[in-house]
Formats: structure tokens, C-alpha cells, sequence
């Protein structure tokens, strides 16, 4: 590569000051961050920040040739850059490194890459002597991520993406806390992006119904599409819970960016706003309008918020945290009518206990359902929930259909010996690539990593892991929202662990699930074995 491509060598350190299997970010004269690794020997440099949120990678977890985000799990190939675990979108740009003879690194920066912490994998194009077709169902972010690792992974046949809504891929995340109503700024890929890799977006199109004898999908714009092989993640559509003028004027379910941009035009100093539930969704909701609304009240049936993920006491702080930002909390309660003016629009809510709140906006994060019944009359055999059984390849009972994302049914890593059917953006995305892979003829075997987290008023919460539990032992303070929880079942082994402010821990659990290891009570209850297990990451071969 001719050398006017990158900048010229600047000294990062003396190959002794980094010790085996140690990263660190140097902050250097005329060039980006960058992130020194060692490892084997070896010395590599890559962007500092993950391309995800900006997370400084430094602080994260080093095993043998991956580095895992400290804050939301995503991981990347040591040797390549590559993203290989989400969220996320881009992998890390990679930097030239050399040790001259008196020792000392030098580091060069590709100028492509100049003052970027993202990379955008090689993809192919469409090939027009390739016959092949595959269809991705789903313009969330598993399809997303589908059908661009099919590109990346050399599939030149034509490739189709169904989206149901009338935007590009976009990232869900941001809407579901109501940061942005932007769908330009949301999307995560430019419309000459698509066309560049010669991927058909088809939007706002529904599947109407699967034909897996004649592999034919056919949609509600009455348009087929034939394929060899077809990707179905289609995820979730909010349930409008069965309550007595639930389809009153300004009654909400919160799901897409047309939700979003519908609720900011609505709510001002003189909106009453009532979230119910005590899913991430109303919470987060709740925490985000109250500065916007002139009130907020967040009513729910459960005792806590997030009990099923982070459990009693660390809900019980949650709860504490919304009351002291002024979101008055009805817990342990529901609504059972909704009450409305002449003009068809929402006025109160009434409560379990005949109690009346007034509302002008009642937000409903009451659940979702499977976006299945066009694959009822396939073959594909559905669950009660609406769900999909899949192998550890993503595969149906059904040859060439995989599904993924928040339909699928699918095994998990971390001891828990039966599948799971979980919404989770990474989660989605990771399906994505695993699918993708798969479908283009590689061995990809499914190794999700449950990897949740929230933010509630700048206080981050994350958890990784699933399974039931039997006792939480919380290391830290729950008071100063420093803390990290240790869920235990009954054979005394962490289950998942969840944490506020104390990065990486996490992440590093997340890490100790993906190399089949198991953390249990006695390496958690005693103050100098706490940590100890945390350096056996760095073994993974």
C-alpha cells in the first residue's frame, strides 16, 4: 500500500512499557486515539472508542483475540477489527504498527481512517449472472444486520429487504427513549448505501404469506418474491391491552418512530401524561417526559420496575430514583377505565382502587406480540406466544428459513438448558450476522449472550445473563446507585449479574458466560475472591 496512504509513524511507547495481555489508550500529537493491545507478543492498534456509543475500549475486557465493550457487550476480533458481537454497526479501523530498533512503537493511521473510530466492512455488489435470491424479512435491526452481512460475506445473487415501515433501517434504540424524532439522523444506513450493494429496499411492505413449498413470499402490495433462502425477523407489535376505552384519541402504544414523533407534537407544560407498565419502555418513557410534561405518573401491576430483569431491590432503587425526579409511581395497581370528553379524547384514568388520575396522554407499554400469523399456514411450526423454535443455525423446522430477532425461540449461552424467546436490540442484531452466515454457506453456530441495559436520568443500568434465581447478593451501595447485583440460583451459581456505575462488571461476566465458565457463591462472598475470577478471561483460546 503505498505510503502517502497513511500518516507518518508516531511514537506511542517503548514495546516494554506494555505488558502481556494489557490494552491502553494513548492519546498521541497529530493522530486519533488509539488502542494498544498486546497480546502473544504481538502488538496491534485500533480505534479507541467503540463505534457503537463511544465507549473507551481501554477500560473494557481482554480475552484471547477479542476486546469487549464495558458497556454494552459488543465485542471485536483482535486480528481483524471486525464487529463479532452487538450492538453496534461498524467495526474498529486497524492501524499500522512497528517496533524499530531501539525498541519503540510507532503507530501510522491510515488517512481514510483519520479522526474516525468506525469501519465500514468490504461488502460485494450484485452480481447479475448470480440467479440467486434471498429475501430479509424485517427492516429492523436483525434484517438490517442480515443483509449487510451478506454482502460482506460474498452473496452477489439478489437480495431483498421488506420493511414494513416507509423508513430506511433505523436505529430503535434511540426512539424507544425518545431522544430523536429524526429520521435522518435515526437511519442507520444512507438510501445510495442500499443501492450501492444492490440490496432492494421495499418499504413500507408487509409479508402477507409464506409459500415455503413454492419458496414464495408474497406481500401486501401484491408483489412475490421467489427466493432460495429467506431470513424472517418481523419482531413485535404492541398489544393495546383490554381496557375500556383503550382506542380513545391520544391513547399510545410506543414501538416506532412514527410513535415517537406523534407523542413529542403532543406533549407540552399542560400535558398529563400516564405511562403503564413496568416494562424498559414505560419507564423510560416516564423518565424522559417528565422535564417535557406537566406531569407524569407511571402506574404498573408489578411492585418494582424491571423486576423480572434486575429484580426486588434493585428495582426498589429504581423506584426511588423516579419518585426523586418527580414521576409519581403507582406500583401494585393497574388501570381499569379509561375516560374520555365528547370529542372522543382521553381525560383520566381510573385505578384498581376507583382512584382517578386526570390525562391528556396515557402511553402504553403493556407488551408485544409475535409478528407471525403470515408463516401460520407454512409449515413452520408457531408456539402459543407466537414465537419460532430454532436450531443453534438460526434454521426452522423448514428447509432454507431461518428466523431471528424477537421472534425467534432460541437456545442462549449461561446454563439455561432450554430456549428462550427475548427482545433485546443486540440480541437482534447478533441473529442477524449468525443468519447471515449461515445462509451464505459458513458454520455459525448461535452463542447469544443476554446483554440488557438502560439509562434512567444519566444513571446507566445494564445486566447480562438469564435464568431463574433464588437470593441477590449486591456488592456495593444501593443508596449511591453504585452497586453490582449477583443473582444466585439454587445451586448457588450467578445466574446474571446486573450493576450502576461499577463498568466493566458486566461485561466481564457477559465475557465469562461466552467462554463456558460459571461463577458460584463462594467467589462472590468473599471480599479477596471477589474479583479474582475476573483474570481467568484472558485464557480463552
Amino acid at each position: 500500500m503505498a505510503a502517502h496512504e497513511y500518516t507518518d509513524p508516531v511514537v506511542a511507547c517503548h514495546k516494554l512499557e506494555l505488558q502481556e495481555n494489557e490494552m491502553r489508550q494513548l492519546d498521541l500529537s497529530g493522530i486519533p486515539s488509539i488502542l494498544l493491545v498486546k497480546q502473544s507478543g504481538i502488538l496491534r492498534a485500533f480505534g479507541a472508542k467503540c463505534p457503537h456509543r463511544g465507549a473507551p475500549l481501554a477500560k473494557g475486557v481482554l480475552s484471547r483475540n477479542r476486546v469487549r465493550c464495558p458497556w454494552h457487550g459488543a465485542c471485536f476480533n483482535l486480528e481483524t477489527g471486525d464487529i463479532e458481537n452487538f450492538p453496534g454497526l461498524d467495526s474498529l479501523p486497524c492501524h499500522r504498527v512497528n517496533v524499530d530498533s531501539r525498541g519503540q512503537v510507532l503507530v501510522q493511521v491510515k488517512r481514510s481512517y483519520f479522526l474516525k473510530h468506525s469501519r465500514m466492512k468490504p461488502m460485494v455488489s450484485r452480481n447479475w449472472q448470480d440467479r440467486r435470491s434471498f429475501v430479509v424479512v424485517g427492516g429492523g435491526p436483525s434484517g438490517a444486520i442480515c443483509a449487510e452481512t451478506l454482502r460482506q460475506e460474498g452473496f452477489t445473487g439478489r437480495l431483498t429487504l421488506v420493511c414494513r415501515e416507509k423508513y430506511l433501517p433505523y436505529d430503535r434504540i434511540g426512539v424507544m427513549n425518545l431522544l430523536n424524532t429524526y429520521t435522518e439522523d435515526l437511519c442507520l444506513r444512507e438510501e445510495q448505501f442500499y443501492k450501492d450493494c444492490g440490496i432492494e429496499v421495499q418499504l413500507g411492505v408487509s409479508a402477507e404469506r409464506l409459500d415455503t413449498k413454492c419458496s414464495i413470499l408474497h406481500c401486501t402490495n401484491g408483489k412475490s418474491f421467489p427466493y432460495d433462502k429467506i431470513y424472517i425477523a418481523t419482531g413485535y407489535s404492541a398489544i393495546r391491552p383490554n381496557i375500556p376505552g383503550v382506542h380513545l384519541k391520544n391513547v399510545k402504544t410506543i414501538r416506532d418512530i412514527g410513535d415517537a414523533r406523534s407523542i413529542f407534537q403532543m406533549v407540552g407544560k399542560s400535558t398529563q401524561v400516564v405511562c403503564l407498565g413496568s416494562s424498559f419502555m414505560a419507564v423510560e418513557a416516564s423518565a424522559n417526559l417528565v422535564s417535557r410534561a406537566g406531569s407524569v405518573t407511571l402506574v404498573a401491576r408489578q411492585n418494582v420496575p424491571f423486576q423480572s430483569t434486575l429484580g426486588e431491590l434493585v428495582g426498589q432503587r429504581i423506584l426511588k430514583l423516579l419518585e426523586e425526579h418527580e414521576v409519581d409511581v403507582r406500583m401494585s395497581s393497574g388501570i381499569i377505565r379509561i375516560l374520555g370528553n365528547n370529542r372522543g379524547e382521553v381525560t383520566a384514568v381510573e385505578l384498581l382502587d376507583k382512584s382517578r388520575i386526570p390525562c391528556n396522554l396515557l402511553l402504553l407499554g403493556t407488551g408485544c406480540r409475535c409478528n407471525t400469523e403470515f408463516i401460520q399456514q407454512s409449515g413452520i411450526g408457531i408456539n402459543a406466544d407466537g414465537s419460532v423454535d430454532v436450531n443453534d443455525f438460526l434454521q426452522t423446522s423448514v428447509r432454507n428459513v431461518y428466523v431471528g430477532g424477537d421472534i425467534a425461540n432460541a437456545f442462549i449461552l449461561g446454563g439455561f438448558p432450554d430456549r428462550v424467546n427475548m427482545s433485546h436490540y443486540g440480541l437482534a442484531q447478533y441473529h442477524g450476522r449468525i443468519a447471515a452466515m449461515n445462509m451464505s454457506g459458513h458454520i455459525a453456530k448461535l452463542e447469544a449472550i443476554p446483554f440488557f441495559y438502560t439509562s434512567i436520568f444519566g444513571r446507566s443500568f445494564r445486566s447480562a445473563g438469564y435464568g431463574l434465581y433464588k437470593d441477590v447478593v449486591i456488592d456495593g451501595s444501593l443508596e449511591d446507585l453504585q452497586f453490582v447485583a449477583y443473582f444466585l440460583d439454587h445451586k448457588d451459581t450467578v445466574t446474571s449479574v446486573a450493576s450502576c456505575g461499577r463498568d466493566p462488571i458486566v461485561a466481564q461476566f457477559a465475557e465469562l458466560i461466552s467462554q463456558r465458565k460459571r461463577l458460584c457463591r463462594c467467589q462472590i462472598s468473599d471480599s479477596t475472591e471477589r474479583n479474582s475470577w475476573v483474570t481467568k478471561l484472558k485464557l480463552k483460546n
